[in-house]
């Protein structure tokens, strides 16, 4: 049966309409972008093939396009779309910390930067600068490398927070093996990093690790 026989209630679109967006399940949520089935399957069954294959919905959106384009029914277009959704949610995120909110705890940071840098499969440093009130100037990823890690150079983070006449930084990095255990390595460029920036007079506020279930704080161990 097509998704245009069903009752109006149980049809997604008209869901989302009548009862709003967090009423619908992830296999809903997801056949609104994918728009049509394929033949003898609806939009709603696609979906929940693809979410089986990957496992989780987060599992699906941060695969890669070429492993995307080998299930039935994604094309180029639709692919598109979900990319772009994914980067709609990480931009909102991005906006609802500008300005407004003042940071004081790991955690008014952390959910951003797990979602800008978990996905990632090889290291990403990012910082996220500050103003004198702990308010968010921007964010940015400035250093990327393999599997085993990033090269930070201390050099590059000043000049970036000169630019931005920043206060105070947050310094973020992902681990890919999903683990957040700070490392010897990460507290050494940490310790390198405060004192480079004590320099001048831009105050490193925390060091978080992006695990894949969450995140570690260096300044929560004392280790900042």
């Amino acid at each position: 049966m097509a998704i245009s026989d069903w009752p109006s209630a149980e049809r997604p679109r008209e869901k989302l309409l009548e009862r709003g967006a967090q009423s619908l399940s992830d296999a809903e949520l997801l056949a609104i972008f994918l728009r049509t089935g394929v033949p003898g399957t609806t939009a709603v069954d696609l979906a929940r093939r693809m979410l089986a294959e990957f496992g989780s919905l987060r599992a699906l959106l941060d695969a890669p396009v070429t492993r995307l384009q080998k299930l039935p029914g994604m094309g180029t277009a639709r692919i598109a779309l979900l990319q772009a959704a994914l980067e709609l949610g990480r931009r909102w995120l991005a906006e609802e910390m500008e300005r407004e909110a003042t940071l004081t705890r790991p955690e008014d940071a952390g959910r951003f930067l797990m979602a800008r840098l978990r996905a990632y499969p090889h290291e990403v440093f990012g910082c996220l600068f500050l103003d004198n009130k702990h308010r968010v100037l921007g964010f940015e990823e400035l250093f990327r490398g393999t599997i085993d890690g990033a090269a930070v150079h201390p050099r590059e983070v000043v000049r970036r927070c000169l630019e931005h006449n920043a206060a105070a930084i947050i310094l973020a990095h992902n681990h890919p093996s999903g683990v957040a255990e700070p490392s010897e390595s990460d507290r050494s460029i940490t310790r390198r990093l405060v004192d480079a920036l004590a320099l001048v007079d831009v105050r490193v506020l925390d060091h978080l690790v992006i695990g894949d279930g969450g995140w570690d704080s260096l300044a929560e161990r004392g280790w900042v």
